[in-house]
């Protein structure tokens, strides 16, 4: 049920587009993506301030290996990082290598008894779909930039050394096309996770499926006039924005889509590219047996120390019979 409501979702914003670009509603693609732009700015700055403001005193690192304590004790320095070089190489492989999630593994019961495997499907397709989504991201940055820099250039070459067809099929297109269909296909196959699956999961996911579907008929099924949707994002980018007059109808559902996705990412799950920065199971170094650590907002106790209490019952832990262990100074008694 939720995955066709995000469909239906997702349909309806294309009619919509559909129906802008039927009914020469021009402008209405000036105003749209930038009040995109604003709703993402706003609400992923706000995501970051709350985040930042979140109370973290203590180090609450999440780890699977070794801590760092005696010497003769193997160390795990990437798992559980005793220090800043160590938490920088810990999240360069969580952000670039996706790590953490490359130990997943699938709970499933057989024959009466649980059994656990490795499961690194979902590590693949995931890793797959966010660095061909890069990819096409920089491709993408010869619309918006004049000249085109010689990185966006060279990116563009290696990602079409297929040079199958004409236009060229690039490399990331397909692997992007393979990712985002066994990551829907997964959601709609496995019951258990269908059934904790939220509306919201399915729209991401449906929503960058008509992204990449409208961006691909563009490409190799409708031609648009380029020139006319260069001139366009450069204006955007220049704010100073110009009315096209020659874009056909499928772009501006492509638009449509994309400021959809733009002012949607705050809200969803999808902020998770600046939360793995945030997170404080990932971003501190765990060296708890090392230094203690205070809460330095903890309000003014006046504590009673050991010393003082046994001061003030010596006498009945004498007629207890029970050895005192500071004296005065703090001496020891040896009784």
């Amino acid at each position: 049920m939720n995955a066709f409501r995000g469909l239906i979702a997702v349909l309806g914003i294309a009619l919509l587009a559909a129906a802008t670009a039927w009914l020469n509603l021009s402008r209405v693609l000036v105003v749209i993506p930038y009040l995109a732009f604003v709703f993402f700015l706003v609400g992923f700055s706000y995501r970051i301030l709350l985040w930042a403001g979140s109370p973290v005193p203590f180090r609450i690192t999440t780890t699977c290996g070794q801590q760092k304590s005696l010497p003769w004790i193997k160390h795990a320095p990437l798992e559980n990082p005793s220090t800043g070089w160590g938490v920088l190489g810990r999240m360069f492989l969580e952000v670039f290598l996706f790590r953490s999630l490359s130990r997943n593994s699938r709970a499933r019961l057989r024959d009466g008894k649980v059994s656990f495997r490795p499961d690194q499907w979902l590590w693949l397709g995931a890793w797959a779909f966010h660095w061909s989504l890069l990819v096409i991201l920089l491709r993408h940055l010869r619309f918006f930039l004049q000249p085109i820099p010689a990185m966006v250039n060279r990116i563009e070459r290696i990602d079409g050394f297929l040079q199958i067809g004409f236009p060229h099929v690039y490399l990331s297109d397909l692997v992007i096309v393979c990712a985002l269909t066994y990551l829907i296909k997964r959601r709609l196959h496995d019951p258990l996770l269908r059934f904790v699956s939220l509306f919201s999961d399915y729209f991401v996911l449906v929503l960058l499926g008509g992204i990449v579907l409208s961006g691909l008929l563009m490409r190799f099924a409708f031609r648009d006039d380029l020139l006319a949707v260069k001139q366009f994002a450069l204006s955007l980018a220049a704010l100073r924005p110009h009315v096209p007059t020659s874009v056909s109808p499928l772009f501006v559902i492509h638009l449509m889509l994309v400021s959809t996705l733009v002012a949607y990412f705050p809200a969803s799950k999808l902020v998770h590219m600046a939360g793995v920065f945030l997170s404080p199971t990932r971003n501190l170094a765990n060296n708890n047996r090392a230094k203690r650590h205070f809460n330095p907002w903890n309000a003014p106790v006046v504590s009673r120390s050991y010393a003082d209490w046994e001061h003030d019952f010596q006498n009945k832990l004498r007629a207890a019979a029970i050895p005192l262990e500071v004296k005065d100074a703090g001496k020891a008694v040896t009784d």
